[in-house]
Order: structure tokens, then sequence, then C-alpha cells
């Protein structure tokens, strides 16, 4: 009986534990067997593939505003930031933005959210730092996950 007693003891606090290191929101999607190559390793995959973007990962730490990866083929193509209305009306600073060892940024988006996204749903900016060309960008992930954020650009 005091087993047993003890051993519901040791789950609940187990449980206890997971449930306060879990991230709000959804569950996390099923993980790949193989991490991609150059993302940090206490990155997990946060999201299915998204078209013009690929799979999303991160450090639960790091969430919501990242840094955030973006994965295609299983080769980084983006590193993601995002950064809240309300940080940038306090002054924010991200010193040290830089590409993952090995790749070089193509190019750059910024775009703002104005009501948020899933993830992260208050008025915000996305910072994308591309590895790849715009042109290679419209290939990644063509039958993905339609990206509910795409809207006309300034380009």
């Amino acid at each position: 009986m005091l087993r047993s007693f003890s051993f519901f003891i040791i789950l609940a606090a187990l449980v206890g534990a997971v449930a306060v290191a879990a991230p709000a929101g959804p569950a996390l999607p099923p993980q790949p067997r193989v991490h991609p190559l150059g993302i940090p390793r206490n990155a997990v995959l946060l999201s299915p593939c998204i078209r013009t973007m690929g799979e999303h990962w991160a450090a639960l730490r790091d969430m919501p505003t990242g840094p955030i990866y973006g994965v295609w083929q299983g080769k980084p193509v983006f590193t993601e930031i995002m950064v809240s209305v309300a940080q940038l009306q306090h002054g924010f600073s991200w010193a040290n933005v830089r590409a993952l060892p090995g790749y070089h940024i193509d190019h750059v988006d910024f775009e703002f959210e104005p009501h948020g996204h899933e993830g992260f749903p208050v008025p915000h900016y996305d910072l994308h730092a591309y590895y790849v060309s715009p042109a290679e960008q419209a290939r990644i992930c063509p039958n993905g996950i339609p990206d509910p954020a795409m809207k006309p650009t300034n380009r």
C-alpha cells in the first residue's frame, strides 16, 4: 500500500513538472528522428512545413520571440525573431543578430502582424533573415500549409 502511494506521489510530481515545463498552446507535432544539421541541438520542431517558409524549429526556452529557425529538406533556410509593438515602444535592442554558422543572409523580410498569430498573439513584427534567394524561397514546401500571414509585400 505504501509502495503504491509512493508511486502515485512520484507520478503526480513528474506530471506536474512536465506541465510546468510544457509550452502554452498547442501540442508539439511528432518529432523527427533526425535533427537538421546546423540547427541548435536544443531546438524542437514547432510546426510542419509552411509554404515558402519550411518547418519551424526553436528552443522552447526562447519562445515566443525566438530565435526560430526555418528548415526545408533538412537544411536551414532562415532565422526569425519576433518583436512586439510594446517592446519597440519601450526601446528594444537585439545585439549580434547573425546567420547560423556556415550560412550567409541573402535577404531579410520585416513583416508587421497587427493581430499577432498563433504562438505570439499580440501585435508584433516578424523579422526573417533568409539564407536562400527569393526564388528559392518561393519553391519551399509547395504543398505545405499556406502561411496565414501571407500578404502583398513592397518588393
